[in-house]
């Protein structure tokens, strides 16, 4: 079958597109559901569409094929026993099953009164101020109050440490021909100094247990096989940063999706109760993640098209969450869209399949506490200025910051 495509220029991850990439998705998806693309110096397909990339997040056919050696990717998390995103079946398995020992439903529900408590606090001093910055007033200090301190029973202190070492580890997942010397090195840096951190805090755990999931983690088997050091340090690292960034960028860009669509706003004031059916728009809308990659690990077709073993895909989830072939009016913001009795299709903001994100309940709990009492509490709630700046990383999309009044 054809491959051929009209002559268009892919461009969303120009720095002229980051403020708004979504136009640039739109070009490329209308032109073809699969587009061939230079992802830094790596030859690929770019996958633009809802069930095209449905199908390779949750086909066996796909997957990451490192441990193969068939990926034409770098390996981002190569030095990092226990980072299970990388890996493929039977390995993941075993990895996401003790995880899902230690991160029970049980453990996450306990976690809804603590987020509580920290909004709160960190709300009534910026009512005080009648100022916020929503990232580095709320959603940074609660998701470090939550990740590194709750989750993984690191000190407060070490909480500024902790975001330096996740900006950086973030930043670098991104190609590396994409990334300029200084933020190689950064990247570098961080993760040295911070799975150092760790391995210290592990070795506390050990001989003082303390209630938190990294002491799980440290105790935890699957048929009586426990997890080495270096695996659990490797898991606490993709805990800090994946859990970090996801849930820091939700509550950014749904404050601010809310504040530009003042209609969607007056709904969500005057129904509350929408706050979770307007997180999963949120999602979809305007996700912390754009995208993903994923490599044929056996001979495959997608969309018509035929695949070899060692086929490199950039899944774009984000642009697949605005496919109006799927979702009705998809580039409008609209809070009831995942409510009622025939709610929209499943949004890819937490990708799908095998890898679907294992912190997701988590990253739900802190943005509808943040959120909803930021609502709750500002009824004058606006934007300090039209000026926003966004972080230069691809593939997690998040603000600079977002000053508002209130």
């Amino acid at each position: 079958m054809s491959t051929a495509v009209p002559e268009i220029t892919f461009d969303a991850f120009e720095p002229s597109e980051r403020a708004d990439p979504y136009p640039a998705y739109r070009r490329v998806r209308d032109a073809a559901a699969l587009f061939p693309y230079e992802f830094g110096d790596v030859p690929v397909t770019l996958v633009t569409r809802y069930e095209e990339c449905s199908t390779v997040l949750t086909s066996p056919d796909w997957g990451h094929g490192y441990s193969a050696g068939i990926s034409p990717f770098r390996d981002a998390t190569a030095a990092i026993p226990g980072s299970f995103v990388r890996m493929d079946p039977p390995e993941h398995g075993r990895y996401r099953k003790i995880v899902a020992k230690a991160f029970t439903p049980r453990t996450v529900a306990e976690l809804v009164p603590v987020a509580g408590k920290v909004v709160d606090d960190l709300v009534d001093a910026a009512v005080s101020r009648g100022e916020l910055d929503v990232l580095e007033d709320l959603a940074v200090p609660l998701a470090i109050a939550m990740i590194p301190v709750r989750l993984l029973g690191a000190d407060p202190a070490d909480g500024p440490r902790f975001r330096e070492w996740q900006l950086a580890i973030a930043r670098g997942s991104d190609p590396d021909s994409l990334l300029d010397e200084a933020a190689v090195a950064a990247r570098g840096k961080a993760a040295v100094e911070c799975m150092g951190h760790f391995a210290e805090l592990i070795a506390r755990k050990k001989r003082t247990p303390t209630p938190d999931l990294l002491s799980q983690l440290v105790s935890v088997s699957e048929d009586g096989e426990v997890l080495t050091e270096p695996e659990v340090i490797g898991m606490s690292l993709l805990t800090l940063v994946a859990g970090m960034e996801t849930s820091i960028n939700l509550i950014g860009s749904g404050i601010l999706a809310l504040l530009r669509n003042p209609d969607q706003l007056r709904i969500l004031r005057e129904h509350p109760e929408l706050i979770g059916p307007a997180l999963e728009e949120m999602l979809r809308y305007d996700a912390p993640t754009q995208f993903t990659i994923r490599v044929a690990l056996t001979d495959t077709v997608v969309g018509g098209r035929q695949f070899r073993r060692g086929d490199g895909v950039v899944v774009l989830t984000a642009s697949a969450s605005r496919d109006d072939r799927v979702f009705a009016d998809a580039d409008a913001f609209d809070v009831t869209r995942y409510a009622g009795n025939q709610p929209a299709r499943k949004h890819l903001g937490f990708s799908l399949g095998i890898h679907y994100c294992v912190g997701a309940p988590l990253a739900r709990i802190e943005a509808e506490a943040a959120i909803g009492t930021l609502l709750a509490r500002a009824p004058e709630l606006r934007l300090a200025t039209d000026a926003l700046e966004y972080r230069p990383s691809l593939i997690h999309r998040g603000l600079a910051a977002l000053p508002v009044t209130m």
